[in-house]
């Protein structure tokens, strides 16, 4: 890879081959746009209430057995209990009325025996309605989109690995027939196990996927290119992808025909892989003495995640960086997958939260080039976290007012998801770096895993994944404050030229003061 950039070097930084090069494996990320949050929509739990199956009732008591509870302050017709068919039917025979000749509250309710009565209003079917995941089932809705995150953290620490050995290309190309047959599978589901089980699948292509294709185009590129290609690129592309999901899912309402269909949008990249042969790059092992950042530094070491334990420093940075990116996943992702329980139009909302995404990535680039990581990471953890606190305050008339603070949360994570990844690689020096974002990663995945069960709390009250999702983010922006400031400084190449953690910030203020005076 040392001779790459003079062998191309005729080509120019930004000639045709690089432009084609640079356009096709950013088509990649488009799928992964498609694939990777198109549960917002298959999950999605229409309005239900117990099944009435046809018995002799009179049309008073037909609408009356279902009873009302209070939801969030509101009555609303229960969605898991019903009066005992038996006792109404009684009732209905005998020609009382219902709510004048008998006190409702006073029957006997019984759970939902013969199913349920799903609203086709917005979806004609779902996972949640072939398979009543709702009521006593509920739970495994978000077990269901966590299987997907699983599957990432499972991607991700295997494919470097695999690249590094078969090749960038053949994994890539790999990875997109893993998903695009995945994702076939899954909407050939026969049980919400089945489902589970290949979105598993699904999550680890997915991944594996971004990261080769991410790695490949950084080695393949110009300088010129790769700078575009890793700042902007990547990012923009999948949200293309993520945009366009909520159209599709639009006209397709059936969420067996939306999976298969959208199985198919990986199918557009094979024919990259007839493009160049110098796409097919088998990365060599690096010696133990390599040249890194143009110095010769004997690697004598081998270093593992215990080196990263050793000393208090690298201790109290470490877990701070992965409370950072536990809380910022968790955010990012239990604001992506709520988007279908907000007010209003699922498929607005959802395509309003991909496109905030968009601002958040170009702001972001350009701010890295400037401003102190620290002071930005702080800054947009405070206002994602700041807005999310704020939105129980928000009167349920104002829906308009909810969704704007809550898209203003999802531009505030998006910007701390970008800034938190290059912040850590500069923290790190070279030796660790490589583990640390390793480790850091995995705790993002932890993250994701959980995000689905934070929204989940919100069918006990709909406040609870913003408190929740807020005091946590405000929480890991105080921790973030903690950590050294890293723009215009070198890059730490080894453990003993990393920035210390900054301890007491109070005490350090104290001490700023008496030297001012």
């Amino acid at each position: 890879m040392g001779d790459y950039d003079d062998d191309t070097a005729f080509l120019g930084q930004s000639g045709p081959y690089f432009w084609t090069t640079f356009f096709l494996l950013n088509v990649v990320f488009v799928s992964t746009g498609f694939n990777g949050l198109y549960i917002v929509f298959v999950g999605a739990a229409p309005k239900h209430h117990c099944l009435i199956p046809d018995v002799n009732l009179t049309e008073e008591w037909r609408d009356a057995i279902i009873p009302f509870t209070i939801v969030d302050g509101e009555e609303v017709q229960s969605q898991c209990s019903r009066y005992k068919i038996d006792v109404v039917r009684n009732l209905s025979a005998q020609g009382y009325i219902p709510g004048r000749e008998v006190n409702l509250t006073t029957l006997e309710q019984e759970g939902c025996l013969d199913g349920w009565n799903y609203s086709k209003e917005i979806y004609q079917s779902t996972i949640v309605t072939e398979w009543d995941l709702v009521c006593d089932n509920q739970w495994k809705v978000p077990f269901a989109s966590s299987s997907l995150f699983v599957g990432y953290l499972i991607g991700s620490l295997v494919s470097g690995q695999l690249s590094d050995r078969f090749g960038r290309k053949k994994v890539v190309f790999m990875s997109l027939g893993v998903q695009c047959l995945s994702v076939l599978l899954q909407s050939f589901s026969h049980s919400w196990r089945m489902f589970c089980i290949m979105y598993l699948w699904v999550g680890a292509s997915q991944i594996s996927l971004y990261i080769s294709a991410f790695v490949l185009g950084t080695e393949v590129l110009s300088k010129t290119m790769r700078v575009l290609f890793t700042t902007l690129g990547a990012f923009l592309f999948y949200c293309i992808g993520y945009m366009t999901l909520p159209w599709i899912a639009y006209g397709i309402r059936e969420w067996r025909t939306l999976v298969a269909v959208l199985s198919t949008t990986s199918l557009i990249n094979f024919p990259l892989w007839w493009y160049s042969i110098t796409l097919s790059i088998t990365v060599k092992k690096i010696d133990s003495k390599t040249m890194l950042v143009g110095q010769e530094l004997p690697l004598s070491k081998t270093y593992t995640m215990l080196d990263v334990l050793k000393s208090k420093n690298l201790r109290c940075i470490t877990l701070m960086c992965l409370l950072l990116w536990m809380a910022i996943n968790i955010g990012y992702f239990g604001l992506s997958l709520n988007t279908s329980n907000l007010s209003g139009n699922p498929f607005v909302n959802c395509f309003l939260s991909a496109t905030t995404e968009v601002p958040a990535y170009i702001v972001s680039t350009w701010l890295l080039k400037t401003c102190p990581r620290r002071v930005l990471l702080s800054l947009f953890l405070i206002i994602g976290g700041g807005v999310l606190l704020l939105i129980q305050f928000i009167p349920d008339t104002l829906h308009n007012v909810a969704l704007a603070l809550e898209m203003t949360g999802k531009f505030g994570f998006t910007m701390a998801f970008s800034i938190v990844y290059i912040y850590t690689a500069e923290i790190y020096p070279t030796v660790l770096r490589n583990i640390g974002m390793g480790m850091c990663s995995s705790a993002a995945r932890v993250g994701s895993i959980t995000a689905p069960y934070v929204i989940f709390l919100g069918t006990y009250n709909k406040v609870l994944p913003y408190i929740l999702m807020g005091s946590l983010t405000i929480a890991s922006s105080v921790v973030n404050l903690f950590l050294p400031e890293t723009l215009h400084k070198d890059l730490p190449e080894t453990v003993e030229q990393m920035q210390k953690c900054r301890g007491n910030i109070a005490e350090e203020a104290r001490k700023g003061c008496r030297r001012a005076l």
